[in-house]
């Protein structure tokens, strides 16, 4: 059974630093392209960052240059370096997994995705 787990998360003052795990267990994650996602309070989920399984990138606007998103096979582990975090930024952080296609982008879509983590909760304040 696939399973994502999030860590990571926790309060940071503004222009700190985070760095989010998204570990998988139980299949290959060199099979998968991975996502991240956030959700604020009484806002929709949105994409944040994407990696293939080639290591194709893709990030969001709001956090390019900021966020950078990582992977390690070998350790069925993929990562989400965030700097320079802003208030903004506060959210609940998602990764998920969907197969790998050759050719296909790294996709900020939910509909790429079918399975999903628990959630890493980000706090940005002074």
């Amino acid at each position: 059974q696939l399973r994502l787990v999030e860590s990571g998360g926790g309060l940071v003052q503004p222009g700190g630093s985070l760095r989010l795990s998204c570990a998988a267990s139980s299949f290959r994650l060199d099979y998968y392209d991975i996502g991240w996602f956030r959700q604020a309070p009484g806002k929709e989920r949105e994409g944040v960052s994407a990696i293939t399984s080639g290591g194709s990138t893709n990030y969001a606007d709001s956090v390019k240059g900021r966020f950078t998103i990582s992977r390690d096979n070998a350790k069925k582990t993929v990562y989400l370096q965030m700097n320079s975090l802003k208030p903004e930024d506060t959210a609940v952080y998602y990764c998920a997994a969907g197969l790998s296609r050759i050719g296909d982008p790294a996709s900020l879509l939910e509909s790429k995705y079918r399975t999903w983590g628990q959630g890493t909760q980000v706090v940005v304040s002074s």
